[in-house]
């Protein structure tokens, strides 16, 4: 009997560039995937079950904080929050279905480091904040002794934009290198939440449907964030904003353009 030995794969039996499934990542594909994460209010997801060891998924209400990292607030006695004490490697999906095939829909996965949010820090308060602003219920349960907030911070992500359209990400894609001053941007967002007529100018812009209702619930040096009912629309500027007078007058400017 011959016995054929097992030889390394040489270039020729490497699969080419062409014939993998990943496409080369670019700006369009980066925009699609912050998009997916900042316009989420809420995601799945996954840890690693501190006493099976099995994966364990559920859903949670997210947010982000200053810098685009997603964050979530969650109670200590929940399963999840017992897998991220004991492992902070977790998993986020986001990405809505529409009508028709499932899988046709935009979705991401983002590989992430949970970091645990000490209370009455300025970092805290300002999650607090950008977070009831998009989850005014939130009020009920945000200042229980045991619920706490997570920054989860992406390290990688897997990004599905559709049949035939899969790219992969590095964790720094989903974040703002440089978010500016925290209490500039935080003021920023508070000041703009009187203004409905801009917010509703700007909706219009975008072709969003809810006329008349939208309100800005947060801002960031990447975008702003509108609201209308249960429906969270996420505007990404074309670059980066250097301070909220800047982003000011921008909101100005597109709402002046319906």
């Amino acid at each position: 009997m011959t016995v054929r030995q097992a030889l390394p794969p040489t270039s020729a039996q490497e699969p080419s560039k062409d014939q993998t499934v990943l496409r080369d990542t670019d700006e369009e594909a980066r925009h699609l995937a912050r998009m997916l994460v900042r316009g989420a209010r809420h995601m799945a997801l996954a840890v690693l079950d501190p006493t099976s060891g099995f994966p364990s998924a559920s859903r949670v209400l997210t947010g982000t904080d200053l810098d685009g990292v997603p964050v979530i607030l969650v109670s200590a006695l929940s399963g999840h929050t017992k897998g991220l004490a004991d492992d902070p490697r977790c998993s986020l999906l986001a990405g809505e279905t529409g009508k028709g095939d499932p899988l046709a829909h935009p979705r991401i996965t983002v590989q992430c480091i949970a970091e645990k949010v000490e209370r009455d820090s300025p970092v805290h308060l300002r999650i607090r904040q950008r977070f009831l602003d998009r989850h005014p219920k939130a009020k009920l349960y945000i200042d229980f002794p045991d619920f706490y907030f997570f920054r989860l911070v992406p390290q990688s992500a897997s990004l599905n934009g559709g049949f035939g359209r899969a790219y992969a990400l590095d964790g720094s894609d989903l974040v703002i290198a440089n978010p500016g001053s925290g209490e500039e941007w935080s003021n920023f967002s508070r000041d703009i939440r009187q203004l409905t007529d801009e917010a509703n100018s700007l909706a219009a812009r975008l072709g969003a449907k809810n006329a008349g209702q939208w309100r800005f619930v947060g801002a960031d040096s990447a975008g702003l964030d509108l609201i209308a009912g249960d429906t969270l629309l996420r505007h990404e500027f074309r670059t980066l904003q250097s301070s909220p007078e800047h982003a000011s007058q921008y909101i100005f400017n597109m709402s002046k353009t319906v």
